[in-house]
């Protein structure tokens, strides 16, 4: 098998994959997977690694100058890489554990909370007017919480209704509460019980939220015609992905101009969302029923 197969074959699918993913931190991630493969490095020691390196990277904006922020966006960058990396040695040797999948997200939004909190604390508090720019932080992570969620939401449709499968977060559900009940008969592991636990509570209230908007409005699309028609607006959805606006705090912080992630983040990044939940919308008006 070639590298490009192999690379191909350590991806989740393409159609719903970032872009600054696809041509640059996974190809990094893939070389760094290559070289560790053979070793007895887990996914989950990765993860580890990576929300410490990143957490560590967030730290850096604390200090508030630009050899500080350069660092910070420098290892920001190693922990994208990493962060790719855990997933690809877990499909490659199929060692993917329940647990890791919790740790790897909830390693996300520890890095991106130190992250922010770290622009904040350092770059708006001392700027000239501290309330104003935490107030445009406040915003920007608002919108960047919105941007993952809407993000999210139509991928997993586009997932479920062009493959035909069930939703993926009671998949899920039900995965982790045999993994719990599992645990729980060997005894021990109680920091991964405590974390699945809160998992569970958490993604038990989306599935209650959801299920009843789920059940009154889904539509029985037909499979190729919602396939053919959502290929290309999915795409341009994960230009709001995690992966790209962190890349955007990195950029901005090699020119020390975090001021231009929070206005780009507020104001580009919202017209474009809008702009695309619209056509989204007339899309998915016109694409063809399954007769039931």
């Amino acid at each position: 098998m070639s590298w490009f197969q192999e690379y191909k074959s350590s991806l989740k699918l393409i159609e719903v994959e970032e872009v600054l993913d696809l041509f640059f931190y996974r190809p990094l991630a893939f070389v760094f997977v290559k070289t560790i493969y053979k070793t007895n490095i887990t996914p989950n020691q990765i993860t580890t690694i990576a929300l410490i390196v990143g957490m560590i990277g967030g730290v850096f904006y604390f200090f508030n100058t630009h050899i500080a922020i350069t660092i910070g966006a420098i290892l920001l960058i190693i922990y994208d890489v990493l962060d790719c990396s855990d997933g690809m040695v877990a499909r490659l040797k199929k060692n993917g554990t329940f647990f890791g999948r919790i740790l790897d997200g909830i390693a996300d939004y520890f890095v991106t909370v130190t992250v922010y909190l770290g622009i904040g604390f350092g770059f708006a508090s001392n700027s000239g007017n501290p309330l104003f720019y935490w107030m445009l932080l406040g915003l920007a992570g608002a919108s960047n919480i919105i941007h993952a969620i809407t993000l999210d939401y139509y991928r997993n449709k586009f997932l479920d209704f062009a493959f035909h499968r069930n939703s993926t977060l009671g998949e899920n559900l039900d995965e982790f509460e045999l993994e719990l009940a599992k645990i729980k008969k060997n005894g021990g592991k109680y920091f991964q019980r405590i974390i699945i636990w809160i998992y569970l509570k958490y993604s038990a209230l989306q599935v209650n939220a959801s299920s009843k908007n789920t059940k009154i409005s889904k539509p029985n699309y037909n499979k190729e015609d919602y396939l053919k028609k959502n290929k290309q607006i999915i795409h341009f959805w994960t230009y709001l992905g995690p992966t790209t606006e962190l890349t955007l705090i990195i950029i901005t912080s090699f020119f020390n101009r975090l001021d231009l992630f929070m206005w780009t983040m507020i104001v580009i990044a919202n017209f474009y969302a809008l702009t695309l939940l619209i056509i989204q919308t007339n899309i998915n008006k016109n694409i063809k029923l399954d007769e039931i």
